[in-house]
Order: C-alpha cells, then structure tokens, then sequence
C-alpha cells in the first residue's frame, strides 16, 4: 500500500531533521556496508596458501615453513572480516529548504578530540540532567 501524499512529505521531513541533526547517523544509515566478493576470494587463497604452507612445515619437519603458513592463514581470515576502511565522513548537512552543503571540517586539540567539544563525562552528565528537568 503506497503512502499518501501528506504521508510522504511527514516522512522526507523526518529525514531532514534527523539528518541536520546528526548527519554521522544518518550517513550511516543510509550506505549499506556490502562486502567486495573479491576481499573473499583473496582471503580464501591466502587461507588456502596458509593451509598448505602448514601442512608442508609439518610433514617435512620445518617449523619455520609451519609458523609462516599459520601466520598467513591467520592475516587472511583477518582480512577477510575486518572493516574496509573508510576514509569520508558525512557528505554534509541539510539545510531546512533540502540543500546539502558541505560538514566544515573540524580541528582536532591535543588530546584527540575535536576543538570546542566537551569532555565525553561532562556530555553525559548534561543529558541526565536535561532528560531529569523534562519529567
């Protein structure tokens, strides 16, 4: 059953407002991490690389042949379920008439976090306090 015309425009508005207001959330949520079919196949060849670099070590009794099989099987397993790195942030931050334009880049302080941006504990002490003052 296909939304209706004022159903449709309650949603898109939803949309905006949830992406002005957090545009890391709703970046995410909008791109599916699919895996590349390709970081399989290099994964299972280096597993099968592994494996038989092994079985070689073992049955000629040289275990440096042994350890370098082990350790290719294990780096190819782990490429296999890391995260590809992804290296783009949110495309930017919708404005109320739809635009997107471009999140401004922020600097980073000594410690790591970003300039102008309190201190995690402080954060969650604000919003006990706020969720407390609304009941």
């Amino acid at each position: 059953m296909p939304l209706s015309e004022y159903e449709q425009r309650v949603l898109e508005q939803m949309e905006r407002e949830l992406t002005s207001d957090d545009p890391r959330l709703a970046t995410s949520m909008k791109t599916t991490s699919q895996r590349s079919s390709v970081r399989y196949v290099i994964a299972g060849v280096g597993l099968i690389l592994g494996l038989l670099a092994l079985v070689i070590g073992v049955a000629q009794s040289v275990p440096v042949v042994g350890v370098v099989g082990f350790a290719v099987m294990f780096a190819a397993v782990a490429y296999a379920f890391a995260q590809p790195s992804k290296s783009n942030g949110p495309v930017g931050v919708v404005s109320p008439d739809g635009t997107v334009r471009p999140a401004a880049k922020q600097q980073k302080t000594k410690r790591g976090g970003k300039a102008g941006k309190a201190p995690f504990m402080q954060r969650m002490e604000e919003r006990w306090d706020k969720r407390r003052d609304e009941q």
